[in-house]
């Protein structure tokens, strides 16, 4: 038989390749590249849009920024401890930034279950009166969110607010009020909360509670023509919606308007005098005459019938029974329809707090006739 060679060929190839990659400083050349291929098809012209950044620098930028979070210190908004009040399920509404954000974006506030407790890392127990354990105060946050829309120029600016649209008042969960645009975001918490039902029919009338009357916040109610207790009288009661600065402006006009001191206007939600020149180059109208004289005679009317105190800080209770103590379900005041009514009107006007000039007409009607009913 003959001996192959082949084997041992083999071995002293490998052998070499393995010795001369192992010990050599020779690299493997990189491969030569081809001739270019051919361009592809241009792709559709897409459609021109807004000019990006530099739309958002209009408002975004440090001068903007700095001159909004100096306006919102003086605002109300901003000051005290109001948004401790956030955690209750009947104040979360408004009084802190979660409960608000729940129920613009949900219709309610969120109920406050185990899981969420859980999840908060909070060991408390299962609360359903107080949902909301861990809560802010009202921020930028609270009231803006994100655009509806980038196209300015044909929608007009949504500045990010999370509610443009008609708010259902809480009060009956029946009647729509639509302020157009950025004042609807005003109304969903300055309105009447759902704790009290206005005194309608005859006979006597039962109170329970010394908050009695529109907590807190009739504003929105007020400058529609509405909510308050229509008791008969000589005033009669403009249509709804036909104040003029219902008809002719706005929230944000009155209230967030242009300002030579930045102590008021923008967001401190403090009206400016240019706002109210603009309309009124000649003063006050008077329409609002009288007011003042008449919401004293009021107020003194009640405080004649112990059915309210005042403290030393302005704020209104509504007294029991007892004409001492406040109204509650162990002292309830009971008085005729017309006296409740009275006593609703004056708290409507009280919270309102601008002095009759959101409705002057509908203002001086709710006084006129209130007055009339507690004399007669």
């Amino acid at each position: 038989m003959k001996n192959s060679k082949f084997p041992g060929i083999l071995m002293l190839l490998a052998s070499g390749f393995f010795l001369i990659h192992c010990t050599s400083d020779l690299e493997i050349p990189e491969p030569i590249p081809g001739p270019a291929g051919q361009d592809g098809i241009d792709g559709i012209d897409g459609v021109d849009g807004i000019d990006g950044t530099a739309s958002c620098i209009t408002c975004h930028n440090d001068v903007t920024r700095d001159a909004i979070a100096a306006s919102f210190s003086l605002s109300a908004h901003a000051t005290g401890g109001t948004f401790a009040r956030g955690a209750s399920a009947n104040c979360a509404q408004c009084h802190g930034t979660e409960g608000y954000v729940d129920y613009v974006t949900t219709g309610a506030v969120k109920p406050y279950t185990l899981e969420l407790a859980y999840a908060l890392g909070d060991s408390i127990v299962y609360d359903t009166i107080n949902p909301y354990p861990n809560i802010s105060p009202i921020t930028c946050a609270t009231c803006h969110d994100t655009h509806n829309t980038f196209d300015f120029e044909n929608d007009g600016f949504d500045y990010a607010l999370r509610n443009i649209d008609p708010v259902t008042l809480v009060i009956d969960e029946t009647t729509v009020i639509d302020f157009g645009g950025s004042s609807n975001n005003c109304i969903t918490c300055h309105q009447p909360r759902n704790s009290y039902e206005i005194p309608g029919g005859t006979g006597e009338y039962t109170i329970t509670s010394f908050r009695f009357g529109p907590h807190h916040g009739p504003q929105s109610t007020m400058l529609e023509g509405i909510m308050g207790a229509n008791v008969a009288g000589s005033a009669a009661y403009p249509g709804v919606g036909s104040a003029t600065h219902r008809t002719g402006s706005s929230c944000v006009a009155c209230h967030m308007g242009p300002s030579t001191t930045m102590e008021d206007g923008a967001h401190s939600w403090l009206p400016t005098a240019e706002a109210c020149v603009a309309c009124h180059p000649n003063g006050a109208p008077p329409e609002v005459d009288g007011f003042a004289s008449d919401f004293s005679t009021l107020e003194n009317l009640l405080l004649a019938k112990n059915y309210i105190s005042i403290s030393a800080s302005g704020s209104v209770a509504v007294l029991g029974g007892d004409g001492i103590n406040n109204a509650s379900n162990s002292n309830p005041l009971v008085v005729p329809v017309k006296d409740a009514q009275a006593i609703w009107n004056y708290k409507t006007l009280w919270e309102d707090n601008s002095g009759g000039t959101h409705n002057p007409e509908y203002a001086k009607a709710l006084l006129k006739n209130s007055i009339e009913a507690l004399q007669d």
